[in-house]
């Protein structure tokens, strides 16, 4: 029985003591992870007095990197490295897995991890975030390779992310649900205030990046389309439109407030299979979706079923509420040219001679 706003810790003993053959080192990965959201937190509030961002580096992916990117991810590192609980780690900063010091003990995890999500929005202020994913090491002790991390989604035993706003909020599943947890600044813990999270059930918003909408598949076109058209349209319901630019910020909004939200494969990122990266942003994300009742799809196939190929491969990502995003799917299917390059190149207005958003 867990007592009145119990801490993260209590949280993960009482979970434990359900599980008598566990030893703990998933609740002390867990907490490393926790500590390294604090620090980053600290430093994420004091970057406009230490010089904001750079933007005179690129990452191993060709985007731009930020100083804090850097920072967030050397954080993680040195947090999650020496406890022994981890073979390796994967992050969007690195090229190939980290190898555990030597001087460490390998443990029976694998981490995969965004450390800052959505970090295009730092020097104005707005939602950035951390995602983490935790999977079983197929060699325990041994130093992990690549291929080690190229598991399905659904064979992961943890997920979560930290939103910093207004409050730093840590959003956990270690499969059992999803719970979130406030930093309280003047005990410096993490506190339940979130327990059971599920996904509200009046979809009334949708999350969608509409300066893309020349590149978007006739599915996401048509699903777009009705919500626009509110109660005069077929699904006679008024939507909002939101895009806040940071995945974490648009999931954690989803958990609290119910709605869909759309990064898909659409002509523009065809050639890589989407835009988000599979293994440290799409499947945590769709794992927490999931366990709070919701449904995480690429439009074509769930996406914690998707077999991995690259430890930083791309996919489609459309998750929220699971009837949403059926929806979704079923229109990929109607249409014949879904996903077909033959007919990539077809234009498909929204709304024909009077779309507002338009092929070019």
């Amino acid at each position: 029985m867990l007592p009145e706003k119990s801490t993260l810790s209590q949280f993960l003993i009482e979970t434990r003591r359900h599980h008598p053959e566990a030893v703990g080192d998933l609740n002390s990965l867990i907490l490393e992870v926790a500590l390294a959201v604090k620090r980053i937190a600290v430093r994420v509030a004091q970057n406009q007095f230490i010089g904001g961002a750079s933007y005179g580096a690129t990452n191993i992916q060709g985007e731009p990197q930020h100083r804090l990117d850097a920072d967030a991810n050397d954080i993680l590192l040195r947090s999650t490295e020496w406890g022994g609980q981890t073979a390796g780690i994967v992050s969007e900063e690195l090229a190939e897995p980290y190898r555990i010091p030597e001087s460490y003990q390998r443990g029976k995890y694998l981490l995969c991890f965004d450390p800052l999500d959505g970090s295009g929005n730092i020097d104005v202020n707005l939602t950035v975030g951390t995602v983490f994913s935790v999977l079983r090491a197929p060699r325990p002790g041994e130093h992990a390779t690549a291929e080690d991390f190229l598991q399905p989604g659904s064979r992961q035993i943890a997920a979560g992310y930290a939103v910093y706003g207004p409050a730093t909020i840590f959003v956990l599943s270690v499969g059992t649900g999803v719970h979130g947890f406030t930093l309280d600044p003047t005990l410096g813990e993490f506190i339940l205030t979130h327990p059971d999270i599920r996904i509200p059930a009046s979809p009334n918003e949708f999350a969608i990046n509409a300066s893309n909408s020349r590149h978007w598949e006739p599915g996401v076109r048509r699903y777009v389309e009705e919500c626009l058209a509110g109660t005069t349209g077929p699904r006679k319901a008024n939507f909002n439109m939101r895009w806040i630019a940071a995945c974490v910020g648009e999931a954690h909004r989803i958990l609290m407030r119910g709605g869909v939200y759309l990064y898909p494969q659409d002509r523009k990122n065809a050639a890589q299979g989407g835009r988000l990266r599979l293994l440290y942003e799409a499947n945590p994300l769709a794992w927490l979706i999931e366990q709070a009742g919701g449904r995480a799809s690429t439009g074509r196939c769930r996406i914690l079923d998707v077999e991995p190929t690259d430890i930083h491969q791309r996919v489609g990502l459309i998750f929220g509420d699971a009837a949403e995003v059926e929806r979704i799917e079923e229109y990929h299917r109607d249409d014949p040219c879904s996903g077909n390059d033959e007919c990539s190149g077809r234009d498909i207005p929204l709304y024909g001679s009077r779309g507002l958003f338009r092929s070019a």
